[in-house]
């Protein structure tokens, strides 16, 4: 595979947390970083951690070895015959990421705000939230008063294209959106691309309700797309970028972990649509708003 400092810093991680069996830590090992590093065996460790969860571990590290340039370690692991609440390290994590989601939740804009209510509607009650315009301002018999007060703003005078991401545990569980508007207002667009990607990601399976306290949601809003000749124009933090090449196109939104050139950024782009690396494709660029 070529040398990545990522696999030796792996290996000493993984060898520290066997060693100690503690096995919490697994959930700690950042994807992006596992890929880099070229595992194979993660998943298989999470598995066996949790066979041996809410148990006292007797752990022993007996050796590591890199002969060809791959990491072999040896650990054994003898249940001492007696519960361990201490040890119910997938109960602690997922009390751990609830609160996280719960608090990132209460600072969100209101963006954010609608795309969660839209989500959690739809996933408890089985349909997109309505909203309408009255003779006092907006109405909706599916959203919270307060926050439909707030949409009478921005969200109400503006038409744009919208992508709502969802998260969970930190992996992608949903992204749907649109580059241009297809609804007359941002509200109504934010409504519709949640309820897509909380149940028609073609990725994923549909959102369950014991889901949702885990989530955590983002809403990007599209500026005008912009031609452009060359990667050169592009720059992986700023701009999100589109690919066409016939009926065929791709989008990939900017600032993502792991997208670090512009020659990835379209790579991306590219397989999304289902063009070939090597086909040429007419690129634009587009600013988005992140709101989080």
């Amino acid at each position: 595979y070529g040398f990545a400092a990522e696999g030796p810093e792996y290996d000493a991680r993984i060898m520290d947390v066997c060693s100690r069996a503690a096995f919490g830590e697994l959930f700690d090992f950042d994807e992006g970083f596992c890929d880099r590093a070229a595992e194979c065996g993660h998943r298989s460790f999470v598995m066996m951690a949790g066979a041996l969860d809410g148990l006292a571990v007797r752990a022993t590290k007996l050796s590591h070895e890199d002969v060809t340039g791959v990491g072999y370690g040896i650990c054994t692991f003898y249940p001492e015959g007696r519960p361990d609440q201490s040890r119910k390290f997938l109960d602690i994590y997922r009390a751990a990421q609830a609160a996280e989601a719960k608090a990132k939740a209460e600072h969100s804009d209101i963006h954010v705000q609608l795309a969660r209510s839209t989500v959690e509607q739809f996933v408890r009650k089985g349909r997109e939230p309505e909203l309408t315009e009255g003779p006092n301002g907006l109405v909706s018999g599916d959203l919270p008063e307060h926050l439909v007060k707030a949409l009478e703003g921005e969200l109400w005078s503006t038409g744009a294209g919208a992508f709502v991401s969802i998260h969970e545990n930190g992996s992608l569980r949903g992204c749907i959106g649109t580059i241009y508007p297809v609804r007359e207002h941002l509200a109504q667009e934010i409504i519709s691309n949640a309820v897509s990607a909380a149940s028609k990601d073609p990725r994923f399976l549909p959102i369950r309700e014991e889901e949702l306290p885990y989530l955590e949601i983002s809403v990007d809003v599209l500026g005008a797309p912009e031609d452009i000749g060359s990667l050169d124009e592009l720059d992986v933090k700023r701009y999100g970028v589109i690919v066409t090449s016939g009926g065929r196109r791709g989008l990939l939104l900017p600032d993502l972990d792991g997208v670090d050139t512009p020659d990835q950024q379209v790579a991306i782009a590219k397989q999304k649509a289902g063009i070939r690396r090597d086909e040429p494709v007419k690129l634009q660029r587009f600013e988005v708003i992140r709101h989080v």
